[in-house]
């Protein structure tokens, strides 16, 4: 069959690891110590200046300034960025501001004032904990949402902060914009709870292990508390989530991390418990062949799988070719599986990010029968009090003013006595700005009526 008139043609690209001495601030640095883990955590981006001296004049004194708007109004995360991630973000060695602007990685990484939508920064309904993970914890960082699952979060902080993180209520330090949660106990404490309640629970077989991001955890801190989750007779699923796996690659190269890999994989393995790693990659340009190296050797030692779970994000990866080159890139080059890709949630300042759900539908259909049907990721809303859906599950969808319907056929935690959640229809909304100029109009005289979080 002739490729010629197809809507995506498929070119096999391979990895490249960008040439960082490019950035004025890397001139002199060796391989030696960019492939070093406490390198890269020493030299995170975690301010303009900090900035300023990695890029230089690269960039215009316009973004510097575009940068400290959003710091100071808009932004819900702090600024951290690991060389590793700054490093796949153009300029390249022209200055050149325009290409940083539209640079995929930078639009959610180093977000400005005016990537926001000016008329619709936040939606009406956003709210800091807009999947309400906190009201469902059964213990200090246990989220027991699913009947099946729980989300343990073992700490508030990750070696780079994402400017769309979902928990930027309790992720990273507290912003002009943000005053964040904070966790009371000691983490001995708090795992000591997480495990007293799994046992407890035996109904419970499948751990996501995150945060925050579990290469925050002291390798030998994490490894104990993963064994004692082995131990557990009824768990069955273990998954470590760690954007770090592409954020800072050499964090899982350590020689330390990957033998205590290898024990957990091995006890994981004679247990029959499946242990897998879960990453989150974004755009292709993120993926280079120290990503690829972290997963193969992640999978050598005998993790069963490592896949990817990304978030949807106009600007970023909302095209059907943006998402296959992804794919394309993490299945055949990083041997990483591509599995989800989240529509952003309903977090304050995030409209400019969020896709509606009708898109994220015809993306799902675009990028069908491209990929092996093991390595199509679903496209998946995650819906509050009702939880991941594929984006076709919708019961009704009211297309003019954005509003989908969902339904759910599970209790979380906090619904055991409400005789009434099986039957009810739970909202989710587009943003605004993609709505026809009825139903933005139709906002506008609704907003006034919404209690907009602070």
């Amino acid at each position: 069959m002739s490729e010629t008139g197809q809507p995506y043609l498929y070119q096999r690209r391979e990895l490249v690891e960008p040439d960082w001495t490019r950035l004025p601030g890397w001139r002199h640095v060796t391989r030696e110590q960019w492939e070093s883990a406490q390198w890269q955590r020493t030299n995170c981006v975690k301010n303009i200046k900090q900035l300023r001296a990695v890029l230089g004049d690269l960039v215009g004194e316009s973004f510097y300034a575009d940068l400290a708007d959003d710091q100071q109004r808009l932004a819900t995360m702090s600024m951290l960025v690991t060389p590793q991630m700054l490093n796949t973000m153009v300029p390249s060695k022209a200055p050149d501001t325009d290409s940083f602007y539209a640079d995929p990685v930078r639009r959610y990484m180093i977000p400005v004032a005016s990537d926001r939508n000016p008329d619709w920064p936040s939606h009406p309904y956003a709210t800091r904990d807009s999947l309400h993970e906190h009201d469902m914890w059964v213990a200090e960082g246990l989220t027991h949402r699913y009947p099946t699952k729980v989300l343990a979060e073992l700490l508030p902080t990750c070696p780079q902060y994402c400017g769309h993180c979902t928990r930027m209520d309790l992720v990273g330090n507290s912003t002009p914009t943000v005053d964040k949660l904070k966790l009371t106990l000691k983490p001995v404490d708090r795992y000591d709870a997480m495990v007293a309640y799994l046992r407890a629970h035996p109904g419970v077989r499948d751990v996501v292990v995150s945060g925050g991001d579990v290469a925050n955890v002291p390798w030998r801190n994490l490894e104990s508390f993963l064994m004692r989750l082995l131990d557990i007779e009824t768990i069955r699923d273990v998954r470590l989530a760690t954007k770090a796996l592409m954020g800072l690659p050499q964090h899982w190269l350590q020689p330390d991390v990957v033998e205590g890999m290898e024990r957990l994989a091995r006890t994981a393995a004679r247990r029959g418990v499946n242990l897998a790693i879960h990453t989150h990659v974004n755009h292709a340009n993120s993926l280079t062949p120290l990503v690829a190296r972290a997963a193969q050797t992640a999978l050598e030692v005998g993790v069963r799988d490592v896949r990817n779970q990304g978030v949807l994000m106009r600007g970023v990866n909302a095209t059907s070719a943006d998402l296959l080159d992804l794919c394309f890139a993490l299945q055949g080059e990083a041997g990483i599986l591509p599995y989800y890709f989240y529509m952003c949630d309903m977090i304050p300042n995030a409209e400019h990010w969020r896709v509606s759900v009708w898109q994220a539908q015809q993306l799902q259909h675009d990028i069908m029968g491209y990929l092996p049907g093991y390595a199509t990721p679903r496209i998946v809303c995650d819906v509050p009090f009702v939880g991941k859906r594929w984006v076709h599950m919708l019961t009704e969808y009211d297309r003019e003013h954005g509003i989908s319907y969902w339904t759910k056929n599970y209790r979380t935690s906090i619904e055991a006595d409400d005789a009434d959640a099986l039957a009810r229809r739970y909202p989710y909304y587009d943003p605004i700005d993609t709505l026809s100029e009825s139903g933005r109009k139709w906002w506008r005289k609704q907003e006034a009526a919404v209690a907009v979080p602070g």
